[in-house]
């Protein structure tokens, strides 16, 4: 569904991503795993259509997109939720999950996603008129997953998931995300919880100071020696 040929990204004269390359089959889980500063947020954008590479081509579903703007990207099919969860906090849950219907390939269904997005989250139904800076980070989490929802992506890049969130609710989050693949959803995951990550992932990449230097199925790379040393601490 996704594939990603030589990419190089550079922010000025400093080097972000160098000759990457990737595949995302369809309704398969991907991973990106690596420390802090590997390049990790940088792909992710620069698919999004929010960095433009110096070099390199990326596919969706055979089309050409590395020169699109990010809205057209948008309306394509790839959805993106963003570190830090992003939500308009002086909105209200409704309202955000309204601003994500606004896509052109989203509105006939919206009403329909909608419901579908309350089901997937009660506690976001509960609060259809909260404010969306008053919810937990949790709960702002659930709501950025919804928001993405719906635009009726068929691939949706996570960028940190986890982050900042209490051990209990990140796993309720990496359940909506599996929940979500088992739907037939296509994932491209950059989580920092390496053991997390591998763990429900089909394939993974590993990505140090913007290159790929390992690759494999999730399973195989969680119980690597060098992924556990540098990444565990085992």
């Amino acid at each position: 569904m996704l594939s990603i040929k030589n990419l190089d990204l550079f922010y000025g004269d400093a080097q972000a991503l160098d000759r990457v390359s990737l595949e995302v089959p369809a309704g398969e889980i991907v991973a990106i795993v690596g420390a802090n500063g590997a390049g990790k947020t940088s792909l992710i954008r620069t698919v999004a259509g929010i960095e433009k590479p110096r070099a390199g081509k990326i596919f969706f579903k055979r089309e050409a997109i590395e020169s699109l703007e990010s809205h057209v990207i948008c309306n394509l099919g790839i959805g993106q939720v963003a570190e830090g969860r992003q939500v308009f906090p002086t909105l209200s849950v409704e309202e955000n999950l309204e601003m994500g219907g606004l896509l052109p390939r989203a509105r006939a269904k919206a009403k329909q996603t909608m419901a579908e997005v309350y089901a997937m989250f009660p506690q976001l139904a509960e609060r259809q008129d909260q404010l969306a800076g008053t919810l937990s980070g949790g709960e702002q989490q659930m709501l950025a997953i919804g928001r993405c929802l719906m635009g009726n992506p068929e691939l949706i890049m996570f960028d940190e998931p986890s982050l900042g969130l209490a051990p209990l609710v990140v796993q309720e989050v990496l359940r909506a995300i599996r929940a979500l693949n088992e739907k037939g959803m296509t994932i491209l995951l950059v989580e920092q919880n390496v053991a997390v990550s591998l763990k429900i992932s089909n394939h993974a990449y590993v990505l140090e100071n913007g290159s790929i230097v390992m690759h494999g199925k999730g399973s195989d790379l969680l119980h690597d020696d060098r992924v556990r040393q540098a990444y565990m601490g085992l």
